[in-house]
C-alpha cells in the first residue's frame, strides 16, 4: 500500500513541478496570501488537489495512523485546517506539527494525537480528557461560554507555556469563530490531571473530567507541551450530531499552503 501511494505521490509531483510547471506569479496574486482559485488554472489546481489527497492517504500510512483508530477523514478535515492556518499566517509554518483531538470516541479510548507532518511520524497517542458538562464517558455538548465547563470544539493555535497549578501547561488561543474563541479568557489550557489514567477508567468507568481542558495523562504532559507550544496546530474533532462547521476547512485555502510546503508553487510569493 504505501509503495503504491509513494509511486502515485512521485508522479503527481514530479508532473506538477516539471511537466506542468505552476505558471509565473500573475499580478492577482496579493501578499495577504489570498486562497489560490482566482490564480491557478483549472489544470493546476485539479492537479495540486490530486498531490494533496494523495499526501493525505500516504503520511496517514507513513505514520501508521490506521491502528491507532484515527479515522482518515478526521485526519484530512485536521490537515486542511492545519495548511489553512499556516496560508494564513495564524499558525506557524517553522513546525510542521499537528495534534488532533476526537471527542467522537469513548474517554476510555486514546484520542490525542500529535504528528510530525512533514516526516510523517505519530510522535504522541494518549488519553485526554474532555469538560464536566460536556458529557459522561462521550463528549457529547460543547459551548464556548464561560462559566459552562464543556469543551470546545474546531482549530486552536498553541501558545505560551508557563507552571501552574498542575505543573507545566500550555496557553491554548481558539480560532475558531462561534466555537472556541472564549479560549484564552476561559483558561482553556493543556495540562495534566491524576484523573486522566488508566487505573482512574478502572475505577469509574470512564476518564475524569475538567473544567473544559484538554487535561492529559501527568506523566506525558510535560513531554508534550514541549512537542506543541509554540504556534502549532490543534484540532478538537466533534461527533457527527455537533454540527460543526469551519471556516478553516477552505480547500483552496489549504492548497495554497500545501503548495508552498511542497515546493510546488516555487513562482508564488
Amino acid at each position: 500500500m504505501t509503495n503504491v501511494l509513494t509511486g502515485v505521490a512521485a508522479v503527481l509531483l514530479s508532473f506538477l513541478m516539471i511537466g506542468t510547471p505552476l505558471a509565473a506569479k500573475p499580478a492577482g496574486i496579493s501578499r495577504d496570501k489570498s486562497p489560490t482559485a482566482a490564480v491557478w488554472s483549472p489544470q493546476e489546481k485539479a492537479l495540486v488537489t490530486a498531490a494533496f489527497e494523495q499526501h493525505v492517504a500516504l503520511s496517514y500510512v507513513q505514520a501508521n495512523l490506521t491502528p491507532t483508530g484515527l479515522p482518515l477523514n478526521v485526519y484530512r478535515r485536521a490537515l486542511i485546517g492545519f495548511y489553512s492556518l499556516q496560508q494564513r499566517g495564524t499558525a506557524s509554518n517553522r513546525t510542521q506539527v499537528l495534534s488532533i483531538v476526537d471527542f467522537s470516541r469513548s474517554s476510555t479510548q486514546k484520542r490525542l494525537w500529535v504528528i510530525d507532518v512533514a516526516k510523517g511520524r505519530l510522535i504522541h497517542h494518549t488519553l485526554v480528557a474532555h469538560g464536566k458538562s460536556t458529557g459522561e464517558e462521550f463528549a457529547r455538548t460543547f459551548s464556548n461560554r464561560e462559566g459552562s465547563e464543556m469543551s470546545s470544539l474546531g482549530f486552536y493555535v498553541t501558545g505560551t507555556t508557563y507552571q501552574g497549578k498542575h505543573g507545566l501547561s500550555l496557553k491554548l488561543h481558539g480560532v475558531d469563530s462561534g466555537y472556541n474563541t472564549n479560549a484564552l479568557s476561559r483558561a482553556v489550557v493543556v495540562h495534566g490531571a491524576e484523573y486522566v489514567s488508566q487505573e482512574f477508567i478502572r475505577q469509574h468507568g470512564r476518564l475524569g473530567r475538567s473544567q473544559g481542558c484538554p487535561a492529559l495523562p501527568v506523566d506525558q504532559t510535560p513531554a508534550i507541551v514541549r512537542s506543541i507550544k509554540g504556534g502549532t496546530v490543534l484540532f478538537a474533532n466533534g461527533p457527527a450530531s455537533s454540527g460543526y462547521h469551519s471556516a478553516w476547512l477552505n480547500l483552496d485555502s489549504a492548497l495554497y499552503a500545501f503548495a508552498r510546503n511542497k515546493g510546488l508553487a516555487a513562482h508564488v510569493s
